[in-house]
């Protein structure tokens, strides 16, 4: 899963890793208060309180992203496989908020009109983070004809921590 995140970066040392948490998301709206508590308390147990406010604002629009475009309206999700689920993982350079849904479909930042309410997520996404992507979420132990087969997205943004924080 976190491959792409290498990409143009300094190597990750694994012993460097000092924490990821994961949390899962009901397909409701209200679900993006319980990703920012989420992201509250990890923050704050990691010693990285203040920089909650940035990560807040990305988690908040990647969450609200993938309910609104990623979860079918018509169909039921899943109860044995919630359908968005929020991972924040930490090194000591840096911080990696992702989450992942059940489509396929790769986001698109697109240009929002001046009176349009709604449009701009990726771009601040964009804007607050230091990098930002997505890649295919690998369905576990499923293998199609042409290597591993996905099972929906993962979407990413990457926050660079100064002076080991």
């Amino acid at each position: 899963m976190l491959e792409p995140l290498r990409q143009g970066l300094p190597p990750i040392d694994p012993s460097a890793a000092s924490g990821s948490a994961t949390c899962t998301l009901p397909a409701r709206y209200e679900a993006v208060s319980g990703a920012r508590k989420f992201t509250r308390t990890t923050l704050n147990g990691w010693g990285l309180g203040e920089r909650f406010d940035d990560v807040a604002l990305v988690v908040s629009e990647l969450v609200t992203n993938a309910l609104r475009h990623a979860l079918p309206g018509d169909n039921a999700p899943d109860p044995q496989d919630p359908p968005v689920r929020l991972h924040l993982m930490r090194w000591s350079s840096r911080l990696v908020c992702a989450v992942r849904d059940p489509s396929q479909e790769s986001p698109i930042a697109s240009e929002a009109p001046d009176s349009a309410e709604s449009g701009r997520g990726l771009f601040l996404v964009e804007s607050f983070s230091d990098s930002w992507g997505w890649h295919p979420s690998p369905a576990p132990d499923a293998v199609g004809p042409d290597g591993p087969a996905t099972c929906g997205k993962v979407v990413w943004a990457l926050f660079r921590l100064s002076d080991g924080r």
